[in-house]
């Protein structure tokens, strides 16, 4: 049987199995009509913030999202393509649970952050990023910081802590990266990439794509989330890339979306005059970042057990184990647990689950208190 490859590094990937893959038909039900129209960042976190990072060619600005004024903090990383809003659904529900502090960055050339060198995205780099934020918010006396990081983001919190750029460290979790299968799937990223849309006719076709591709299976994260994972750009009207950017990825199920679409395609016909119109693109050419891709993964493993903090593993399937981590979570070197029915985008696929055994975990080790009246 072919060996299943689960992509855990860059953008969350369509499901290989199971699920819906991409191309496949999503049953919405007879004459349900889905709500694919962006959330607003308000609704999920409490502040936006820009934070200015002195560095040797000048200024960084890091785009920040936050919830919270006591408590330890959670600062959240995103993986690759991603942005902070994320997090968003994530950081309704944990902040539901304990008592915390959120803090949801958007890393260097990502979401709206706006750095000078935006084509180094090093781990390294990105790891002393977050250090430096650290010490802008909080100055010399940070509160106890628990770092959690999806993907790209697990990566680089990986590496943030074995660097200790954070002192104030509490505790470690990584979401959906295991660098044995992560090194597997790099061969492969590039087709992934290819095989995306390069452009949305809109921000809402872009959402329908993210769900019924599979690349998020909720709706609901989707519609705050792919704001941040693309931006509009300007682009002719009979461009093939806009044609063609939707075209064979979703399927339809009621006759009056057909026919809605149709509609579409005859207005466009009438109109042929060449004119500008707002469409979409992805935010990150994440092809242009491979030479960084066995820097974020390689060594991990042992770089992740040897981080002298308590460590948390969240993921999709126990099948992305690697021999390092197999052996040192019978060690008891880190608390595992697997959520299965979930993509590689875990955190949004089912926060309920994510914020669930982050509390606890957090909980256990003494780090904060379940909220009073909430019932685990």
């Amino acid at each position: 049987m072919e060996k299943q490859l689960h992509l855990n590094l860059l953008p969350s990937r369509p499901p290989m199995a199971g699920g819906f893959q991409s191309g496949s038909k999503m049953k919405m039900g007879p004459g349900r009509k889905r709500d694919f129209s962006p959330l607003s960042w308000s609704q999920y976190f409490e502040a936006m913030e820009d934070v200015e990072v002195e560095n040797e060619n000048g200024k960084d600005i890091f785009r920040v999202y936050c919830s919270g004024a006591h408590g330890p903090v959670l600062l959240l990383l995103h993986g690759g393509g991603h942005s902070a809003l994320s997090w968003a659904v994530f950081t309704a529900v944990i902040f539901s649970r304990i008592n915390c502090r959120v803090v949801a960055m958007d890393l260097r050339a990502h979401g709206d952050t706006k750095v000078k060198n935006p084509d180094d995205l090093s781990a390294d780099t990105m790891a002393k990023d977050i250090g430096k934020v650290v010490e802008v918010l909080y100055g010399d006396n940070p509160p106890p910081i628990m770092v959690i990081g999806h993907s790209m983001g697990g990566a680089v919190a990986v590496h943030t802590a074995a660097a200790n750029h954070i002192p104030s460290l509490l505790g470690l979790c990584v979401i959906d990266v295991v660098e044995g299968t992560a090194m597997d799937a790099l061969n492969s990223m590039q087709n992934f990439l290819r095989s995306r849309p390069k452009t949305f006719k809109s921000l809402e076709n872009a959402i329908e794509w993210s769900v019924k591709s599979g690349q998020i299976r909720n709706m609901e994260s989707a519609r705050v989330s792919m704001g941040g994972q693309v931006k509009k750009c300007e682009e002719s009207t009979n461009s093939p890339a806009v044609s063609q950017s939707i075209e064979g990825i979703i399927e339809e199920e009621e006759e009056e979306d057909v026919e809605e679409e149709s509609n579409k395609k005859r207005m466009k016909e009438d109109d042929q005059e060449i004119k500008k119109e707002s469409i979409f693109t992805w935010r990150v050419d994440l092809a242009k970042t491979e030479k960084y891709w066995e820097g974020w993964f390689r060594g991990l493993s042992a770089l992740f057990l040897t981080c002298p903090v308590p460590k948390l593993l969240l993921l999709a399937g126990v099948d992305r184990l690697d021999k390092d981590l197999t052996i040192g979570q019978m060690q008891g070197k880190f608390q595992m647990q697997v959520l299965p029915q979930c993509g590689h985008a875990v955190h949004e696929d089912a926060p309920e689950k994510v914020a669930d055994a982050l509390a606890t975990f957090m909980v256990r080790h003494k780090f904060t208190d379940f909220k009073e009246g909430y019932l685990c």
